[in-house]
């Protein structure tokens, strides 16, 4: 009985470790961090968008005077200059928020402009990271800088710098590990 409590036990243990999975996790915004051709499609994206914000800023400035001049000269101005007036400011308003959301709104132009100069590199990094979970036999590969919570991580699963390395980019951890080491 015993022999046959061990023998299922240790066809068992083989079939789980014959489905045992391994994991992995990167950190892609270390990684996205020491690509320079990031950075610079980053700098232009915000360099982008700061400018189209002024704009959009100069705009309301420009309707707000319009409206306090509106106000100011309002007890002067007949029925049919009162409302020529109000409608001027109203679609200037519209404008202004059609410009705002053509700039800014869900696929709007800066969205477009990040696809354009950011994506490119963000698809080098997975595919990089799926070509090493395809060499190392990773099931998963998990995303340090995403949502998801990792409330514990050992850094000898951090792949980070390998993916670095795979894109032709130096990282900074393996310097830190070594560090630790001595």
């Amino acid at each position: 009985m015993k022999k046959l409590f061990f023998a299922v036990a240790l066809m068992l243990m083989a079939s789980v470790a014959a489905f045992a999975q391994k994991f992995a996790y990167v950190d892609t915004e270390y990684i996205l961090a020491h690509i320079p051709a990031y950075k610079q499609a980053q700098a232009e994206v915000d360099k982008t968008s700061v400018g189209w914000q002024k704009e959009i800023e100069a705009r309301y400035a420009e309707i707000d005077k319009m409206y306090k001049a509106f106000q100011a000269d309002q007890i002067l101005l007949t029925d049919d200059m009162k409302k020529k007036r109000e409608a001027e400011i109203v679609g200037k308003e519209k404008e202004v928020k059609d410009l705002q959301k053509q700039h800014f709104g869900v696929d709007g132009d800066l969205f477009k402009k990040r696809q354009e100069l950011v994506k490119p590199i963000q698809d080098k990094v997975y595919n990089a990271v799926k070509e090493l979970a395809e060499k190392q036999n990773f099931s998963v590969i998990f995303d340090k800088a995403s949502e998801m919570t990792m409330l514990y991580t050992n850094p000898k699963f951090d792949k980070s710098d390998e993916i670095l390395e795979a894109l032709g980019f130096k990282g900074d951890k393996k310097d830190d590990k070594d560090k630790k080491k001595q």
